[in-house]
């Protein structure tokens, strides 16, 4: 204190104080920029709505009434004590919330106990980093907060997998710079003397605008060499904290019975449930593909279900790939389709694929290698319908190619199709329970007057459709019969009651049909080439079973709400790829990723290359025959001789033709005028051919000799004395305004030109 005030004293105009006290600018942007840091892993635990009601709305009204104490620049709330208190009480609490609290919050995930400490554990880390951020009062305990804050981050890593989580980051890495910056900095400065620096002096915006553009320069740093780090260093499928990162979604209806009406509860909503990329072909091949689930053979009046059918176990090749058999349809008369198909995690395990199925390459458990090739152990189950299950649940996400072949044949070939049914099609998908007569009475109007099972079909689709509305909302008390209540009453329901209605009316009149359940082709995203499958597409039909051609595909539903259209729903499809390219090569990226990213970079290389080099050969090869037919135009043209000494005249003008017009026109008036005063540009022009003469001759007039000294210089006598006095005459023209005759000046000149050609010795 005595050495401030001495430097007080000595500086009466400068007040210094200790840095601590004097610096309030860099102790408010620190504060803030804490406070914003801690804010931001907080809300980012908070906003991936993993957590019970009461962690998910506290802290963000804790974080709210602190930002009002911030802005007004009260201190802390808490004393350390009391902080250190309340965080020893809830360790002992913590037993409580891991067994008790978190693990009801945890029961439906897939690991339960490891869900349920991740959970208990956030819990705690919230509770000690808002208690901190009430009472942090020293360098210590901001350091710790700041901690605080990152453990925050990497737990809504490891609860979420969402692009929501990109932003976050990007936020918190700027916030981290700025605030550790600005801590090394009041730490540092602490005990030192300096000058005050004041919130809103010109100085302390130069220092808040410096900490900002290097915290956003060093964060965009970090992100680039942490994203080119995370891409090249070799990666693993699965990971230590797998187990809790997803949980399935609740799929009902597609289990082994639906109840009328539950399937159109899951088309009220639009979570993506798979992605399918057409490959080899156009993508609009499979713009009305009804992509199988699972198939129902009997209905008791209300529900669809399916009695234990023979299943077989299929066993992949050495290659991964799942065998079933030829589609047994003539040549001509199928569209070979191959897609690829990325599957969400489902709380149901059913495979979904394109009718026809004819081979399957996938992985379909969690049990693989780091290379991507198929697990060990890995097999799949069809039953006799063709519903394909895997029993190794499709809890996480799944990826597989098909090759289907699907079926196109023209009516005209299904009307020759025999009805003639083997005992077991009759036995099972003519099953019908005890109906409403007016069912039945209805099948038989409809289908009067068909002479054949393909237009029975087509009549009794085209009549729903057209006779029937389609609507999610069903409102009102459950019917006793929904199926008649369907036809006879509402009038109106949704896929369920139109392929309900139709395979019933085709078993009534003697036709085998079954239910099928799935999902449409979906929305096609023309930014990431693939379609996008939601839960609102899912999806009841029917199949029809023709004895020449076996199941087809009949669809009696009315068309629904029409897809997203206008700004809104591209910038929608912009968003959908975004979220896909994040979740497939930032939270799934793993060994196979990288061995497909490399090819990819090889193919791309050497296709850029193939293209460049083409691209040049062809260019080259045009402009030859561009020059050839040229110079068989210039040869057969009469005007290209003298076309070409035009332009190099034209060129000469252009690069001396200013200098030249000058001289010529000097040399004209030279010339002109035998007699008279010598003008100055006359004069100068005589000097000029003069010095032209005498430097052929190798005597050269250097910059810095004057014009006497260098007439002077000339070694010879006999030339020495013309030059010194068409010299003299020259400088009287030019400077002295004394011109002498033009013939005198003229004489000299042809003297000094003749003396020259008489062979006299050049200087040494």
């Amino acid at each position: 204190m005595a050495y401030t005030a001495h430097l007080e004293a000595r500086t009466p105009h400068t007040q210094l104080a200790v840095a601590g006290e004097s610096l309030p600018a860099l102790q408010r942007y620190f504060e803030v920029s804490l406070f914003l840091l801690v804010s931001t892993g907080v809300l980012a635990i908070v906003s991936m709505g993993r957590l019970d009601i009461f962690s998910t709305f506290l802290p963000p009204a804790a974080l709210i009434y602190k930002a009002v104490r911030v802005s007004r620049g009260k201190g802390p709330e808490i004393s350390t004590r009391v902080a250190t208190w309340l965080v020893i009480a809830y360790f002992l609490f913590y037993p409580a919330d891991l067994f008790v609290l978190s693990r009801n919050l945890a029961a439906a995930a897939p690991n339960p106990a490891l869900y349920a400490a991740l959970v208990a554990t956030v819990h705690l880390v919230l509770f000690a980093t808002l208690v901190r951020l009430f009472s942090a009062r020293t360098n210590r305990d901001y350091a710790f907060l700041a901690v605080l804050a990152v453990t925050s981050m990497l737990a809504a890593a490891i609860l979420t997998a969402g692009t929501g989580f990109l932003a976050a980051l990007g936020i918190f890495l700027v916030l981290a710079v700025s605030t550790f910056v600005a801590l090394e900095i009041r730490r540092s400065a602490a005990g030192a003397v300096s000058p005050p620096l004041e919130p809103g002096s010109p100085l302390a915006r130069r220092l808040n605008r410096a900490l900002g553009i290097t915290s956003a320069l060093v964060a965009a740093g970090t992100l680039v060499v942490g994203g080119l780090l995370f891409f090249l260093i070799p990666r693993f499928t699965t990971g230590y904290l797998s187990a809790i990162n997803l949980q399935s979604g609740l799929m009902t209806g597609f289990s082994d019975s639906v109840t009328l009406g539950e399937i159109g509860q899951i088309m009220k909503n639009t979570a993506v449930v798979m992605r399918i990329r057409i490959d080899g072909s156009d993508p609009a091949a499979a713009q009305d593909v009804h992509w199988r689930g699972i198939v129902y053979t009997n209905f008791d009046g209300r529900r669809w279900f399916s009695p234990s059918h023979h299943q077989e176990v299929l066993i992949p090749d050495a290659t991964g790939e799942y065998w079933m058999g030829p589609s047994e349809l003539p040549p001509g008369e199928f569209h070979p389709l191959r897609y690829t198909v990325l599957m969400e995690p489902l709380s149901t395990d059913v495979i979904f694929v394109a009718p026809r199925l004819e081979s399957l390459h996938g992985r379909f458990s969690n049990d693989s290698g780091g290379s991507g090739a198929p697990a060990r152990h890995t097999f799949l189950v069809v039953d006799s319908t063709g519903s394909l299950f895997n029993p190794a649940h499709n809890e996480t996400k799944i990826r597989y190619q098909g090759e289907s072949n699907l079926p196109a044949i023209p009516p005209a070939e299904m009307r020759q199709s025999p009805p003639l049914f083997p005992d077991e099609i009759r036995s099972i998908y003519l099953q019908l329970p005890p109906l409403d007569p007016r069912i039945q009475e209805l099948a038989r109007k409809i289908t009067a007057g068909s002479e054949n099972e393909y237009d029975s079909a087509a009549r009794i689709e085209l009549y729903l459709k057209s006779h029937y509305t389609y609507t999610l909302d069903l409102t009102g008390p459950p019917a006793d019969d929904p199926l008649a209540h369907f036809l006879f009453v509402r009038r109106a329901g949704h896929c369920e009651y139109f392929a309900a209605a139709m395979t019933v009316m085709l078993r009534a009149v003697g036709i085998p049909a079954r239910y099928i359940a799935g999902f449409l082709p979906g929305e096609y995203n023309d930014v990431g080439g693939d379609y996008i499958v939601r839960e609102s597409d899912a999806h009841t039909w029917v199949e029809v079973y023709f004895s020449r051609y076996g199941w087809i595909t009949f669809d009696p539903t009315p068309p629904g709400s029409a897809q997203r259209s206008g700004l809104f729903g591209r910038l929608g499809l912009y968003w959908d790829w975004f979220q896909f390219a994040w979740s497939e090569w930032v939270v799934n990226y793993d060994f196979s990723h990288q061995i497909a990213m490399g090819q990819n970079l090889q193919k791309s290389s050497h296709d850029l290359f193939t293209h460049a080099r083409q691209s040049y050969e062809r260019n080259e090869q045009h402009a030859m025959r561009v020059l050839l037919a040229l110079d068989r135009r210039i040869e057969a043209s009469p005007y290209f001789l003298p076309g070409v000494l035009v332009f190099l005249v034209a060129l000469l003008f252009y690069m001396r033709g200013r200098s030249m017009i000058r001289y010529a026109a000097a040399r004209w008036a030279l010339r002109a005028r035998r007699s008279g005063d010598l003008t100055a540009p006359l004069a100068s022009l005589e000097y000029r051919e003069m010095l032209r003469l005498l430097e052929r001759r190798g005597w050269k007039k250097a910059p810095p000799q004057t014009p006497l000294e260098f007439a002077a210089a000339i070694p010879s006598p006999e030339v020495s004395a013309p030059v010194a006095q068409l010299t003299e005459l020259y400088q009287a023209a030019r400077f002295g305004n004394h011109p002498a005759r033009i013939e005198q000046m003229s004489s000299l000149l042809r003297s000094i030109r003749k003396l020259l050609r008489s062979g006299e010795p050049s200087r040494s």
